[in-house]
């Protein structure tokens, strides 16, 4: 599965990693998004990083291990861009169309890593996933506080404040489902159009 080279980082924040522990996490990565948490081997994690599986111990305990670095990097790299892009000050249009443009493109650039943010942290153990659960939270919580602001100032006219934040995520999670498309083809691309369709939606009367 071809990726791209900023996806190989998974669009974290934290400083550059050994090389031996990025190899196996861009095969991790990998090989989660084709085959899924639980139809991939450690056996095939190693060899993809070109390691032996007793070498792979040496940086992570477990296959469970290497699965929360990747998502809660991945979901804590998503969440820093929705909060840096909501923070911009002024009007809820602006600040949604500033969140939407980033969440949506960050899951066109990190397309591989997004798939094993949203698919495939149920596979976490539950004290694990609890973690991840707070992420997710959080970022709801900025995309919902924006459209919450613009209903109640009469800006946005939307029937149901959470359930117009589960449309406009989704509309951007989906990205990493079929990105790059013929019309969409690059992250910019992406997050451009779906701002415009994210304001379209709140400002819809139904």
């Amino acid at each position: 599965m071809a990726t791209s080279r900023q996806d190989s980082r998974a669009g974290s924040t934290s400083e550059p990693r050994e090389p031996a522990v990025q190899r196996l996490l861009d095969a991790a990565r990998d090989a989660f998004a084709e085959k899924g948490y639980h139809g991939t081997s450690t056996r095939e994690i190693a060899a993809g990083a070109g390691m032996s599986p007793a070498a792979m111990y040496v940086h992570f305990g477990s296959k469970q291990d290497v699965l929360l670095h990747l998502t809660t990097t991945g979901h804590a790299a998503a969440l820093a861009v929705v909060e840096e892009a909501a923070a911009e000050p002024g009007s809820p249009t602006k600040r949604l169309r500033a969140a939407v443009y980033a969440f949506a493109a960050w899951h066109a650039e990190h397309h591989t890593t997004a798939r094993i943010v949203q698919h495939e942290w149920h596979a976490l153990s539950e004290e694990h996933r609890a973690e991840v659960t707070r992420l997710r939270h959080r970022i709801v919580s900025t995309i919902r506080e924006i459209i919450a602001a613009g209903s109640r100032t009469g800006e946005f006219a939307v029937d149901n404040v959470d359930t117009a934040t589960l449309a406009v995520m989704s509309l951007c999670i989906d990205t990493m489902r079929w990105f790059p498309s013929r019309e969409l083809r690059t992250p910019a691309a992406v997050g451009a159009t779906f701002a415009s369709l994210a304001e379209r939606m709140v400002k819809s009367s139904g």
